[in-house]
């Protein structure tokens, strides 16, 4: 018998008279390929376009806490993240993968300012262009704008939202408008030094003096 396909189905001739009747078969579906963002396959990411997103518990980003002020409110919070994989020119050569990046979380710092604990709302949009060698990623540097990572077969997503949050940080974090009014730094108390007589002013008066002693030799 005769296969035919036909928009995605496939038909198979069915003897019924003279002519026969086609009974459409849908083919099956690709199932999403899984992916872990801790050990994730970015050729295939990339490849696939598929998207990753999630959340997870501020309290396991070490480096985001150091310098938690200890008055401020336990790290209770969460990091929520999503990541998209592109990849451009699929028909070159070699073509161009692309990981679009997006995170938000909130961290306490210790404002400049006052000293009293400042919390701090971090979030990024951060698009990376992965590469195959060291050598090309650093051409590429020194070529464009664009950020230039090295492409890997395990990469660890949550180091990498861990690394642009922490670039995300003020250099100098400080309240808007401090909570408490700054108080002014106390001025140094200024020694009290007695004041020496002038010696020539001494002399003046001795040569001036009523009994006529210490005055000018005739």
């Amino acid at each position: 018998m005769e296969a035919r396909i036909r928009g995605g189905f496939i038909g198979r001739i069915v003897p019924s008279g003279p002519e026969g009747t086609v009974r459409p078969r849908k083919l099956p579906e690709m199932k999403a390929r899984p992916y872990d963002p801790l050990r994730l396959d970015l050729e295939n990411f990339t490849a696939d376009g598929a998207t990753l997103q999630g959340r997870w518990p501020l309290a396991g980003f070490e480096r985001l806490l150091d310098g938690w002020p200890a008055d401020a409110p336990p790290a209770e919070g969460e990091v929520e993240w999503s990541a998209v994989g592109e990849m451009r020119k699929p028909g070159a050569l070699e073509p161009e993968r692309w990981v679009h990046l997006e995170a938000h979380t909130q961290v306490w710092r210790e404002c400049q300012r006052c000293l009293q604990p400042v919390m701090m709302p971090l979030s990024l949009q951060r698009s990376l262009r992965f590469v195959r060698s060291e050598e090309e990623a650093a051409r590429l540097d020194a070529e464009s704008e664009d950020d230039v990572l090295v492409l890997e077969r395990a990469f660890d997503l949550r180091l990498l939202v861990e690394d642009e949050l922490l670039l995300a940080l003020p250099l100098v974090p400080r309240h808007e408008q401090c909570p408490q009014p700054l108080r002014a730094p106390a001025q140094p108390k200024e020694e009290t030094v007695p004041e020496r007589e002038n010696p020539f002013a001494a002399l003046a008066r001795l040569r001036h003096r009523p009994d006529g002693q210490g005055g000018e030799d005739a």
